[in-house]
């Protein structure tokens, strides 16, 4: 009896070193990734054409908001080891262009520099269709610059942003240039099917007005021809007061809103009370893939899954 336990005490100690080790070389993989991207949907599109050809990591982790996002001495750690860092601009990610000061430019791509992209920009004071004093709009659409650098939210500069990965991994590992060819056609045809799959899912909600917490999504509304009627601007963790809920609910009367949408980090109760005494369905979108792992599908299931998230609320008689 003895020796059973003495046996199964020493299993018990290899077991738990042998996990010991896996966490600390996991812990060691991520701080050498070669490619850092600073959030999660960016680093999507980057693992379609990385995959197989170097790690990945992101650096923001899951949920955590770009605008308010305050960095560790851990996250210095990995930007510092990285052979290339992609990141969207400084207006979209103000902790980044200080950590950069040191970083050679060769190893840095700042996805709202690149010429291609800057054609495809919407400017971050494009009004909605019937937006106006009452919708309490967001200034710059969610954050401070002239353009809605929310571009990940937008296919077509995807695939701009993924050309310009393959263009740069080319460089890096010029050894796997076929797979990163390979990489990219497979991203480019993928992404092109589900942009195929959402346009019919979205096509009959098209005229179902709405409003949202957060103006992160315009040019997906504008290339799929979605109808946001406007923002509204609260403190998600704190009760809206009597006069504003007052006004939100006027707009969300005057135009016939359908569905208001909130993100994770809004509390239930908050907008419960505002949509109290409406008829407006409560939905929720979530602009970051929370929730979703880094695969060589991860963009589209990225996609699809907001098309889901917006069909739950819209496509409702």
């Amino acid at each position: 009896m003895k020796k059973y336990i003495l046996l199964n005490s020493k299993k018990l100690v290899f077991l738990m070193i042998l996990g010991s080790l896996m966490f600390i070389q996991s812990i060691v993989n991520y701080a050498n990734a070669k490619v850092i991207s600073s959030v999660k949907p960016i680093g999507f599109i980057v693992e379609a054409i990385a995959s197989g050809v170097t790690d990945n990591d992101i650096l923001l982790p899951d949920g955590a908001s770009p605008h308010s996002y305050y960095l560790k001495p851990s996250d210095l750690a990995k930007v510092k080891s990285a052979e290339l860092v992609v990141w969207v601009g400084e207006d979209m990610e103000a902790f980044m262009p200080t950590i950069l000061k040191s970083i050679d430019k060769q190893k840095q791509i700042e996805l709202m520099a690149i010429p291609e992209i800057k054609v495809l920009l919407r400017t971050g004071h494009e009004d909605h269709e019937h937006e106006d004093t009452h919708s309490h709009p967001i200034p710059a659409n969610g954050h401070h610059g002239e353009y809605d650098e929310h571009i990940w939210l937008s296919p077509k500069i995807a695939k701009v942003i993924a050309q310009s990965i393959h263009d740069r991994l080319i460089t890096l590992y010029p050894d796997k240039n076929a797979l990163i060819d390979a990489n990219l056609n497979e991203f480019i045809i993928k992404l092109a099917e589900t942009e195929q799959n959402i346009a019919k899912k979205l096509i009959n909600v098209q005229n179902r007005g709405y409003f949202v917490f957060h103006d992160a999504y315009g040019y997906f509304e504008s290339q799929f021809g979605l109808k946001n009627l406007g923002s509204f601007t609260i403190n998600p963790a704190i009760q809206p007061g009597v006069q504003k809920v007052y006004a939100i609910q006027q707009a969300l009367k005057e135009h016939r809103a359908v569905c208001v949408f909130r993100e994770p980090q809004f509390s239930p109760a908050v907008i419960e009370k505002i949509v109290n005494g409406t008829d407006v369905r409560i939905g929720e979108l979530n602009p970051l893939g929370t929730g979703i792992s880094l695969s060589k599908d991860a963009y589209s299931q990225f996609l699809a899954k907001l098309t889901e998230q917006l069909l739950d609320c819209l496509d409702k008689d």
